[in-house]
């Protein structure tokens, strides 16, 4: 069995880890709360798709990519086959839209909260495994069943208690709090998995394939910068609470232009039969006569 190192490179790739799992659960808590006050069904899926984007795409995803920068097995090189990587990104964002979804249509209920937990917390865990199994090198992956165990629970409790926070908490210091909070459920199930993990070498090495780790880092890097702007961006361009409060204030004190409107007094005398002739453009209104007058 091989020697494994978590943290080559020291505590710079956990802590950057974090730092990404905690800025991802601002955004995307700041994204769920928009979706409450959303009005029209468009503007729901817009923010449900940044929400998930933020959570399964930084939070998660990208936590998990950077944390495997300081993975290390003694003897052997690592790499990556490319699109099963790209298979287990998709995979955190759907699952955390999906749960999304899920607690965020209808009337909310614990029922919704644990089923859309149990859902998203399969799927990230799913996703972690799914970038495990990306990795080429010259050995044999290895798991211990009950670690496995432990962090896809561990995955189900932070997905349950993060889709809680998305439907519940609306300040400023609570998002932060919580996402300090997400950001150490989020690192714990990415290490408790880690754990689990073991790598029995081959007796003949062969040529690795896959991309490596420098080719990868790059594009992430720049895709998450762009990903996080991208998301500030529709964050400010939008109108807060405070915002439609204030618009709605000014319209009421704004004047409005009078319309008076002359209406015929029926009580008033009508000698020549004025009333009736300025009915006649109407549909089924019969002609006056001067039997009419007369018989007056």
């Amino acid at each position: 069995m091989a020697d494994i190192n978590h943290f080559e490179y020291g505590w710079i790739t956990p802590a950057l880890s974090y730092a990404l799992s905690v800025l991802g659960s601002i955004l995307g808590l700041v994204c769920a709360g928009r979706i409450r006050t959303a009005g029209r069904t468009g503007q729901k899926l817009w923010w449900g798709t940044l929400a998930a984007w933020a959570l399964g795409g930084t939070a998660i995803w990208t936590m998990h990519f950077m944390a495997m920068l300081g993975f290390a097995v003694t003897g052997s090189r690592i790499r990556y086959d490319v699109p099963i990587t790209v298979a287990s990104a998709l995979l955190a964002v759907v699952a955390v839209g999906t749960g999304l979804a899920i607690v965020g249509t209808g009337r909310l209920s614990a029922r919704r909260i644990l089923g859309g937990g149990l859902f998203t917390g399969t799927g990230v865990a799913a996703m972690h495994y799914t970038g495990m199994a990306a990795m080429r090198l010259d050995g044999r992956l290895l798991y211990d069943n009950l670690r496995v165990g432990l962090s896809v629970l561990i995955a189900v409790v932070a997905a349950t208690v993060a889709l809680w926070l998305a439907v519940t908490v609306r300040k400023g210091a609570a998002i932060f709090a919580s996402a300090l909070v997400m950001g150490v459920a989020v690192n714990g199930m990415h290490f408790t998995g880690m754990s689990a993990l073991s790598v029995h070498l081959h007796e003949e090495r062969g040529e690795i394939s896959g991309a490596g780790v420098g080719t990868l880092l790059i594009p992430i890097v720049l895709l998450v910068i762009f990903g996080v702007v991208g998301l500030v961006y529709a964050l400010l361009a939008a109108p807060t609470d405070e915002d439609r409060a204030a618009l709605a204030y000014l319209d009421a004190r704004r004047p409005q232009p009078a319309t008076a409107t002359a209406t015929p007094d029926a009580d008033a005398p009508d000698p020549v039969g004025l009333r009736a002739r300025s009915t006649l453009a109407r549909p089924g209104a019969q002609f006056p006569s001067r039997r009419d007058h007369s018989s007056r």
